[in-house]
């Protein structure tokens, strides 16, 4: 082999080297974000601002995650959409199967055959986040929860949230059921813009049913401008939370997930709030929309 073989050897796999390298680091995953208080593999979060959605902060806001309870935000999407469209007339009452009454903690107790009004329906999804309550408001307005669940990922859909699929609608564990911050972001906007005449019902801390206080869970609502919206725990989630603040002129909505406690949760959740409610600084070309 010659000199100039040799070189031109030498040069060529130094080149594949190289290239070698850069398909490794180019396919090496990402580090996972790392906060107190949260499991790196379940954390996800992102902070909008209501009134621009623009995304001020964001960590692996688009990572697929188990959204827990804030599934209900969605089964109280459709029904107070099923209640403004005159589909289901507010002094109804929701019949309780036993599918329904069977469903786990948290839950209100109901028993089969007994029913439910829609306005303590609302009431316990809301406050409560009463499994059984759910699994009947699913059965009133699909007929199944399956077919329910099917109305949900569309609706999902319709919003522009297109990294989720529910599969029920209490956000009890199924592998199937799945979702991102960013999602659960656009459906806390939607909610806000489309129900403002509901919405106050997610900053309720407690409700009266069947002669009892009925108290809910989300101790963030004690802090000054939280007005909602929704929290929620499995144990492959961690402890999640959408909350919306509106303090000091300004409006957020911020969504952890992943929270090795809600003591954890909740005070991230107030880190974020008080870092992005004094200011824009919205990071360039992100931004969320819903339809």
């Amino acid at each position: 082999m010659t000199g100039l073989s040799r070189a031109f050897a030498l040069l060529l796999a130094l080149t594949l080297a190289a290239c070698n390298t850069a398909d490794t680091l180019a396919i090496s995953p990402p580090s996972p974000v790392v906060v107190e208080g949260f499991d790196p593999d379940k954390y996800a979060a992102i902070v909008v601002d209501a009134s621009s959605g623009q995304t001020l902060y964001q960590a692996n806001a688009n990572a697929s995650r188990y959204p827990a309870s804030l599934t209900k935000m969605m089964t109280l999407y459709l029904l107070f959409e099923a209640i403004d469209e005159g589909r289901v007339a507010r002094d109804a009452r929701i019949p309780v199967s036993a599918n329904a009454a069977s469903r786990p903690p948290s839950k209100l107790g109901l028993r089969p055959g007994e029913s439910i009004a829609v306005p303590d329906a609302v009431n316990a999804l809301c406050v409560k986040s009463a499994n059984d309550v759910a699994t009947a408001v699913a059965e009133f307005l699909g007929g199944s929860e399956e077919n329910f669940a099917r109305m949900m990922t569309a609706k999902a859909r319709s919003l522009g949230m297109t990294a989720t699929v529910f599969r029920n609608a209490s956000g009890l564990p199924d592998a199937g059921q799945r979702s991102t911050a960013r999602d659960m972001a656009v459906l806390g906007l939607a909610l806000r813009k489309r129900f403002p005449h509901h919405y106050h019902l997610f900053g309720q801390t407690a409700f009266a049913y069947a002669g009892k206080s009925i108290r809910g869970h989300n101790r963030l609502l004690e802090e000054a401008g939280i007005d909602g919206i929704k929290t929620g725990y499995i144990r492959a989630s961690g402890f999640n939370v959408a909350t919306s603040v509106r303090r000091n002129g300004r409006s957020l909505v911020v969504v952890v997930m992943g929270g090795k406690s809600a003591k954890a949760r909740n005070g991230h959740v107030a880190d974020l709030i008080d870092r992005h409610i004094p200011r824009g600084g919205a990071i360039p070309g992100v931004g969320i929309a819903f339809r």
